[in-house]
């Protein structure tokens, strides 16, 4: 009889691939299972703080039955947690913002709780926390994502760019595409200062490419950075290159450090050509162009867009803002730092 441990006998054929569907199959039931428990106590809370909403309005009773309420709870439900009078209280805030069970019920319990109290915490109307609640969970944003994308205005940046979409592209592609670019991009990840050359921020989009792909948007795909072209035996270096899933097309970025100029789209759309005509596959639809610049007259960018054949976004991009001048001045300067790294005299 063979000692040889089971980990190591050769299994009959088959075996791996129904042992692979298997595992599929039992991480979707853990999913679906993690979801129906996420999803009945997001309605629980609701409904608690329904409760405390009518019985408070019909009753009178005031804030303190919150804290009863609290302490009865716990004690019938020792092993449970959530029912602190903080908690309870964002219950009631919780059903007080969201009035409509239907919503509740068939979108918000979609979303964790704690996904939720970032919700009421930091936006202030429901139809901003519903847009960002629909991109929580077309995108599977983490709790933090989520924070970080209220904080830095995705709602109010989103679809912002100045393009020639509407002009240029099919309807269903064109609406898709504006929506896909924002105004201003925020590269303060990047720990960069406004003074950063553009080369210096093409080196750091690089190095931080999972946080730009995030600042960027859901269906960007990295492809490279200083993508060669060859035309007519000349070289020449695309800045940075990606691939859109969802509007399956390649998208040219173009860094530049100072104001737009309207002959900077010269150089955008001689690359969207080289793309189209050498590296585009039949399957793609034509190539987009975004430039991102310091700054730039809206005006002056719809002047220049206007005419041109190629679809194009112009965006500012947003680096690590200088410190105030009342905080500079708090700070040691580099030879305060040096001097008082120097060895002292004992003597």
């Amino acid at each position: 009889m063979s000692n040889k441990p089971v980990s190591l006998t050769t299994p009959p054929d088959g075996y791996s691939d129904w042992l692979t569907d298997l595992k599929d199959r039992i991480h979707h039931a853990q999913q679906r299972a993690s979801l129906a428990v996420n999803r009945e106590l997001v309605l629980l809370y609701w409904q608690i703080g329904q409760d405390i909403l009518q019985r408070q309005a019909a009753q009178g009773w005031g804030a303190k039955v919150i804290d009863r309420l609290a302490h009865d709870l716990r004690n019938a439900f020792p092993d449970m947690k959530g029912f602190s009078p903080r908690n309870l209280k964002y219950m009631r805030a919780f059903a007080e913002a969201w009035p409509d069970s239907e919503f509740v019920q068939g979108v918000l319990a979609q979303l964790p709780w704690y996904h939720q109290l970032a919700l009421l915490d930091k936006l202030p109307d429901a139809e901003s926390r519903r847009w960002y609640a629909a991109k929580a969970i077309e995108h599977n944003w983490s709790r933090n994502v989520l924070v970080m994308q209220i904080e830095s205005g995705l709602l109010e940046r989103q679809g912002r760019a100045v393009t020639n979409f509407e002009a240029r592209l099919p309807k269903a592609q064109s609406d898709l595409a504006r929506e896909s670019l924002k105004d201003p991009y925020r590269f303060d990840f990047l720990n960069l200062g406004e003074e950063a050359q553009e080369r210096a921020v093409e080196s750091a989009l690089v190095r931080h490419v999972t946080e730009f792909l995030l600042e960027l948007g859901a269906g960007f795909a990295f492809v490279g950075r200083q993508v060669l072209v060859d035309v007519g035996g000349e070289e020449f270096f695309i800045d940075l290159l990606f691939y859109h899933l969802k509007l399956r097309c390649y998208v040219v970025i173009e860094l530049k450090t100072g104001k737009f100029k309207p002959e900077h789209l010269g150089q955008l759309g001689f690359y969207l050509t080289a793309v189209d005509r050498q590296i585009k596959g039949d399957q793609d639809n034509a190539s987009i162009g975004l430039l991102l610049c310091k700054s730039k007259n809206k005006v002056v960018a719809e002047y220049a867009l206007n005419d041109k054949s190629q679809p194009m976004g112009i965006a500012e991009y947003k680096l690590q803002e200088a410190l105030p001048a009342e905080l500079e001045t708090d700070l040691p300067s580099i030879e305060q730092i040096e001097r008082e790294l120097q060895p002292r005299n004992t003597d």
